[in-house]
């Protein structure tokens, strides 16, 4: 009687978890919709150390401790870095390169705009131009930055302070608003 009894409970078990894992019919598109209705990142990368290649050459590297992927929205599908993000761009194989640190970003996929936020610092390590600010966009298709946040260029012969700036992405061209400091012309 025993031995019929764990029988019994062994099949009332079996039969339980069986059709407690078929009644879980979620497709990957409602957990998707899920995650987007309650604001949650489709996946987490921590320690993310991400090498881009063009032609099996290096382009660029991103760095961050956190990387939170939003790629789940349909409309604005998005990585945030919300512990800071360090980027290294490569041209001319290698020789040039940019470095773009800061504190906070924001990619957008479909657009290829970042937003950067907090202590961002872009470095040219070719010409050792350096500018600082608090807020940079980053226009990925057009190699262009953008700010209508005050603003330190560090050049080899000036340093310009202002108010709003757009600029290369090597800091090579650049259009200052509302500057001041010392500025070296030709005439």
């Amino acid at each position: 009687m025993k031995n019929h009894t764990q029988i019994v409970a062994k099949s009332i078990v079996v039969t339980s978890f069986t059709t407690m894992l078929f009644a879980c019919s979620n497709n990957s598109e409602e957990v998707r919709n899920f995650l987007e209705e309650k604001n949650l990142p489709i996946g987490i990368a921590k320690e993310a150390y991400h090498v881009y290649k063009d032609s099996g050459r290096v382009t660029s590297k991103l760095i961050t401790p956190i990387l939170l992927d939003f790629s789940n929205r349909k409309k604005h599908p998005y990585n945030e870095f919300p512990e800071g993000i360090k980027i290294i761009n490569f041209e001319n194989e290698g020789k040039d390169s940019v470095t773009i640190i800061g504190d906070y970003a924001r990619s957008y996929s479909k657009t290829e705009v970042s937003e950067i936020q907090g202590n961002v610092v872009v470095l040219n390590h070719t010409d050792k131009s350096r500018l600082e600010t608090v807020q940079l966009f980053w226009d990925q298709k057009t190699k262009y930055f953008v700010s209508e946040k005050a603003f330190t260029l560090y050049k080899e012969q000036d340093t310009i302070q202002g108010i709003g700036f757009e600029c290369k992405e090597d800091l090579s061209e650049h259009l200052a608003k509302k500057t001041i400091g010392r500025i070296a012309t030709k005439e």
